[in-house]
Protein backbone atom coordinates (compact mmCIF):
# COMPACT_ATOMS: atom_id res chain seq x y z
CA UNK A 1 0.00 0.00 0.00
CA UNK A 2 1.45 3.38 -1.05
CA UNK A 3 0.08 6.71 0.23
CA UNK A 4 -3.23 5.10 1.19
CA UNK A 5 -3.69 3.51 -2.22
CA UNK A 6 -4.16 -0.21 -2.67
CA UNK A 7 -1.74 -0.88 -5.52
CA UNK A 8 -3.44 -4.22 -6.22
CA UNK A 9 -6.62 -2.39 -7.32
CA UNK A 10 -4.72 -0.40 -9.94
CA UNK A 11 -2.17 -3.06 -10.80
CA UNK A 12 -4.36 -4.47 -13.60
CA UNK A 13 -4.76 -1.01 -15.12
CA UNK A 14 -2.42 -0.12 -17.96
CA UNK A 15 0.05 2.71 -17.55
CA UNK A 16 -1.78 4.52 -20.36
CA UNK A 17 -5.10 4.22 -18.49
CA UNK A 18 -3.53 5.57 -15.30
CA UNK A 19 -1.96 8.46 -17.19
CA UNK A 20 -5.29 9.26 -18.85
CA UNK A 21 -6.99 9.46 -15.46
CA UNK A 22 -4.17 11.61 -14.10
CA UNK A 23 -4.47 13.92 -17.11
CA UNK A 24 -8.26 14.19 -16.83
CA UNK A 25 -8.08 15.04 -13.14
CA UNK A 26 -5.23 17.54 -13.59
CA UNK A 27 -7.21 19.17 -16.42
CA UNK A 28 -10.18 19.47 -14.06
CA UNK A 29 -8.03 21.49 -11.64
CA UNK A 30 -6.89 23.87 -14.39
CA UNK A 31 -10.37 24.17 -15.84
CA UNK A 32 -11.74 25.00 -12.40
CA UNK A 33 -9.29 27.93 -12.11
CA UNK A 34 -10.14 29.27 -15.57
CA UNK A 35 -13.90 29.03 -15.11
CA UNK A 36 -13.65 30.56 -11.64
CA UNK A 37 -11.69 33.55 -12.99
CA UNK A 38 -14.29 33.98 -15.76
CA UNK A 39 -17.11 33.93 -13.14
CA UNK A 40 -18.81 31.06 -14.99
CA UNK A 41 -20.44 29.75 -11.86
CA UNK A 42 -22.78 27.24 -13.51
CA UNK A 43 -19.79 25.66 -15.25
CA UNK A 44 -17.70 25.67 -12.05
CA UNK A 45 -20.48 23.94 -10.10
CA UNK A 46 -20.87 21.38 -12.90
CA UNK A 47 -17.30 20.22 -12.23
CA UNK A 48 -18.53 18.72 -8.95
CA UNK A 49 -20.34 15.44 -8.46
CA UNK A 50 -24.00 16.09 -7.52
CA UNK A 51 -23.17 15.46 -3.84
CA UNK A 52 -19.73 17.06 -4.03
CA UNK A 53 -18.13 18.92 -1.15
CA UNK A 54 -16.14 22.15 -1.33
CA UNK A 55 -14.26 24.20 1.22
CA UNK A 56 -12.81 27.53 0.20
CA UNK A 57 -9.17 28.16 1.11
CA UNK A 58 -10.37 31.14 3.17
CA UNK A 59 -12.94 29.00 5.02
CA UNK A 60 -11.51 25.46 5.31
CA UNK A 61 -13.78 24.57 8.22
CA UNK A 62 -17.03 25.58 6.47
CA UNK A 63 -17.89 22.82 3.97
CA UNK A 64 -20.44 23.48 1.27
CA UNK A 65 -22.13 20.25 0.20
CA UNK A 66 -24.03 19.55 -3.00
CA UNK A 67 -23.71 21.00 -6.48
CA UNK A 68 -26.71 23.32 -5.97
CA UNK A 69 -25.29 24.71 -2.71
CA UNK A 70 -21.88 25.17 -4.33
CA UNK A 71 -23.48 27.10 -7.20
CA UNK A 72 -25.44 29.28 -4.76
CA UNK A 73 -22.25 30.03 -2.79
CA UNK A 74 -20.45 31.21 -5.91
CA UNK A 75 -23.44 33.25 -7.07
CA UNK A 76 -23.64 34.96 -3.66
CA UNK A 77 -20.09 36.33 -4.02
CA UNK A 78 -19.73 40.00 -4.78
CA UNK A 79 -18.24 40.56 -8.26
CA UNK A 80 -14.45 40.63 -8.32
CA UNK A 81 -11.59 40.21 -10.72
CA UNK A 82 -9.32 37.25 -9.95
CA UNK A 83 -6.51 35.27 -11.47
CA UNK A 84 -5.69 31.81 -10.08
CA UNK A 85 -2.36 30.16 -10.79
CA UNK A 86 -2.26 26.42 -10.06
CA UNK A 87 0.90 24.32 -9.94
CA UNK A 88 2.53 21.32 -8.30
CA UNK A 89 -0.40 19.16 -9.36
CA UNK A 90 0.00 15.53 -8.29
CA UNK A 91 -2.73 12.98 -8.98
CA UNK A 92 -2.81 9.47 -7.51
CA UNK A 93 -5.11 6.94 -9.15
CA UNK A 94 -6.90 4.73 -6.64
CA UNK A 95 -9.07 2.78 -9.09
CA UNK A 96 -10.72 3.12 -12.49
CA UNK A 97 -13.37 5.34 -10.86
CA UNK A 98 -11.56 7.18 -8.06
CA UNK A 99 -8.43 9.29 -7.62
CA UNK A 100 -7.07 11.92 -5.28
CA UNK A 101 -4.69 14.78 -5.74
CA UNK A 102 -3.14 17.95 -4.46
CA UNK A 103 -2.19 21.26 -6.01
CA UNK A 104 -0.71 24.60 -5.03
CA UNK A 105 -2.65 27.80 -5.70
CA UNK A 106 -1.73 31.45 -5.95
CA UNK A 107 -4.65 33.89 -6.10
CA UNK A 108 -4.34 37.44 -7.34
CA UNK A 109 -7.25 39.85 -6.99
CA UNK A 110 -7.74 43.29 -8.48
CA UNK A 111 -8.42 44.65 -5.01
CA UNK A 112 -5.63 46.16 -2.92
CA UNK A 113 -4.92 42.83 -1.27
CA UNK A 114 -1.75 40.73 -1.22
CA UNK A 115 -1.83 37.50 -3.20
CA UNK A 116 -3.08 34.45 -1.34
CA UNK A 117 -0.97 31.30 -1.33
CA UNK A 118 -2.59 27.98 -0.58
CA UNK A 119 -3.66 24.77 -2.12
CA UNK A 120 -6.28 22.12 -2.59
CA UNK A 121 -6.67 18.47 -1.63
CA UNK A 122 -9.07 16.83 -4.04
CA UNK A 123 -10.94 13.57 -4.36
CA UNK A 124 -12.11 12.77 -7.89
CA UNK A 125 -14.81 10.35 -9.00
CA UNK A 126 -15.78 9.12 -12.43
CA UNK A 127 -19.40 9.99 -13.22
CA UNK A 128 -21.54 9.61 -16.32
CA UNK A 129 -20.41 13.14 -17.24
CA UNK A 130 -16.71 12.27 -16.78
CA UNK A 131 -14.33 12.97 -13.92
CA UNK A 132 -15.70 15.32 -11.27
CA UNK A 133 -14.70 16.62 -7.85
CA UNK A 134 -16.17 14.53 -5.04
CA UNK A 135 -14.32 16.79 -2.61
CA UNK A 136 -12.32 19.97 -3.09
CA UNK A 137 -10.77 21.14 0.17
CA UNK A 138 -8.87 24.41 0.07
CA UNK A 139 -6.44 25.80 2.61
CA UNK A 140 -4.15 28.81 2.91
CA UNK A 141 -0.44 28.53 3.62
CA UNK A 142 -0.06 32.30 4.03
Amino acid sequence: MTQGVDTDSVRGMSAADRRAIEWDCARLISLYAQLNDAARWDDVAALYAPDGLMTRPTAPDAPIVGRDAILAAFQARPPRTTYHVCSNIVITVESATRAHGSSAMLLFTAADAPPLVGGFRDIFVLTEQGWRFAERRGSLAF
